[in-house]
């Protein structure tokens, strides 16, 4: 098993039902999920799940990571408080694709409350198939990746 085919996944308490339904799609692509959690509805703190799949990602363990929360926004700012990481909250699928092409984006992030099941599955589609571009678009990703110090 290699990280290339892995995804971590995790999610604060609002958003287990669309995680699981995203583990399940991905794992009938040939990926293997590395679901993390939670796993109970009791409310639960999203910074924590979002450094933990990071943190997967960021050391090689995982290629990509998807996580979720109510609105994708809290648990991507911490995701890219992970050096290494970029994270990108997407609610439609042109965004899901350029954050891979011109942002070489390794995290995708989505909010339960702001899409539904089949557009967050077509977002994962979108992102998990676009490749990164390279050229102009490198150089920029070096500029983001000297902030982090």
């Amino acid at each position: 098993m290699t990280a290339t085919n892995r995804i971590a996944l995790s999610s604060d308490h609002a958003a287990i039902q669309l995680r699981q339904a995203i583990a399940g799609h991905i794992a009938a692509q040939g990926w293997i999920a590395v679901d993390i959690g939670p796993t109970t509805p009791e409310s639960t703190h999203y910074p924590k799940h979002g450094e933990a799949a990071a943190r997967l990602v960021a050391s090689g363990d995982c290629r990509f990571g998807i996580i979720l929360c109510g609105t994708g926004q809290g648990i991507m700012m911490a995701a890219n408080k992970v050096k290494g990481i970029h994270c990108g909250v997407c609610v439609d699928t042109f965004s899901a694709r350029m954050i891979r092409q011109h942002n070489d984006a390794n995290m995708l992030s989505i909010g339960v409350r702001v899409v539904g099941e089949g557009l967050a599955l077509d977002i994962v589609d979108a992102f998990l198939t676009a490749q990164f571009e390279g050229g102009r678009h490198a150089t920029r990703v070096e500029m983001i990746e000297a902030l982090e110090g």
